[in-house]
């Protein structure tokens, strides 16, 4: 599709938005118009500089820090893969734990700008380190058979090809990264008792009837991270753009067939005994972070377990359900989206835009939208 037919496409979809806005088409009147968003946020134009330039700090401060430790423990994984065995419940804790639930530990742990910091680190780390971790073991066999023939060791390979060849993926993971600093830096702005960030101000502006607002700090949160992300696209083309697949099939790192036993063992006790350990380091209050067996206690030893079984497991019959269902819409979506690219590229091209904003706009700025346009039932 021609540039002016992607313009004209996405004029149309302005056009379109603008009328159902007007007319208070969609949720009688939650989706304004994007003439009245731009006019809302040219009235708040003073108050975005200082909020974006909290969550900026935060997102930045994060980014850099935890893509560090990423990068670093991929490298341990390849050169050493003991270690990537030995952490492998700590990348699968660290991967699934939800980031909100995070914050109030975090907030009644530390001060300042600190959990913001932690909470985008902890953010990017997980996708640069898979991306790194690719990058590092699929090398050309022809390259790395040259470094032996000269008496190269895993050493040398390390630095000579597998440094050289994971640039492309570690690019690719940063861009993916960014935009997480940012839905980190901004989750640990709620209730986090500060002046500024953008989390800060949405969360200030939820009881003021007033959508238009909202959809602006949404849409201003959303730039941010598209830009970051942009910014890390470009500087993927600049660095690895003359790149072309020339080579044999690549070789993956040697990792043995099967883990020793206390490798296993030491990989499912580790996680816990970090959460243990940091509990104690940071001397966080029982009341806000439990030790493991305190959790085990509360659950199933404590006066009141019946009870939190009961409300656990109420909890998860409300959420579970709600969880597969949106799973199988959002995979049936998306493998439906992927086809029309395939069948019809110049419709697929066109949706492209909404695609890419619902991949930037981090979703805690889009929860409190979607409950406007949608409600707080199932939907």
């Amino acid at each position: 599709m021609s540039l002016s037919r992607r313009a004209a496409t996405f004029g149309g979809l302005l056009v379109l938005w603008e009328i159902a806005g007007r007319l208070r088409l969609i949720a009688d009147g939650a989706l304004p118009a994007p003439s009245a968003i731009l006019l809302q946020f040219w009235a708040d134009r003073a108050d975005y500089p200082g909020h974006i330039a909290a969550t900026l700090q935060g997102a930045s401060v994060g980014f850099v820090v935890g893509n560090l430790v990423a990068v670093l423990a991929a490298l341990a994984f390849v050169r050493w893969p003991v270690t990537e065995r030995l952490a492998q419940g700590v990348n699968v804790a660290l991967f699934a734990l939800p980031p909100i639930a995070l914050v109030p530990i975090l907030i009644l742990t530390f001060e300042g700008m600190t959990p913001r910091y932690v909470l985008a680190a902890i953010a990017v780390y997980f996708p640069t380190m898979t991306a790194m971790m690719v990058g590092l073991s699929q090398i050309d066999p022809r390259a790395a058979d040259v470094v032996r023939a000269y008496g190269g060791g895993d050493g040398a390979l390390l630095r000579l090809v597998r440094l050289r060849s994971s640039l492309p993926a570690l690019m690719a993971g940063l861009q993916v990264g960014a935009p997480n600093a940012v839905l980190g830096s901004i989750l640990a702005e709620f209730g986090g008792g500060g002046r500024w960030g953008l989390g800060v101000y949405l969360i200030g502006s939820l009881g003021q009837a007033n959508p238009a607002r909202l959809w602006g700090i949404g849409l201003a949160a959303t730039a941010m991270a598209g830009v970051l992300y942009l910014v890390f696209a470009l500087l993927a083309r600049r660095l690895t753009g003359s790149t072309r697949a020339v080579t044999l099939a690549a070789g993956a790192a040697p990792r043995p067939t099967r883990a020793a036993g206390w490798t296993r063992l030491v990989a499912l006790v580790l996680p816990f005994a970090l959460w243990w350990l940091l509990l104690v380091v940071l001397d966080v209050p029982p009341l806000v972070g439990k030790t493991p067996l305190g959790v085990v206690e509360y659950l199933f030893f404590g006066q009141s377990a019946d009870i939190a079984q009961a409300k656990l497991l109420a909890g998860l019959g409300e959420t579970l359900p709600i969880t597969l269902v949106g799973m199988a819409a959002g995979l049936a979506f998306a493998l439906a989206f992927a086809a029309l690219g395939e069948v019809r590229p110049a419709a697929a091209e066109a949706l492209l835009p909404i695609a890419l904003v619902s991949q930037t706009m981090p979703l805690v700025a889009l929860t409190p939208l979607l409950v406007l346009l949608l409600g707080r039932d199932d939907a």
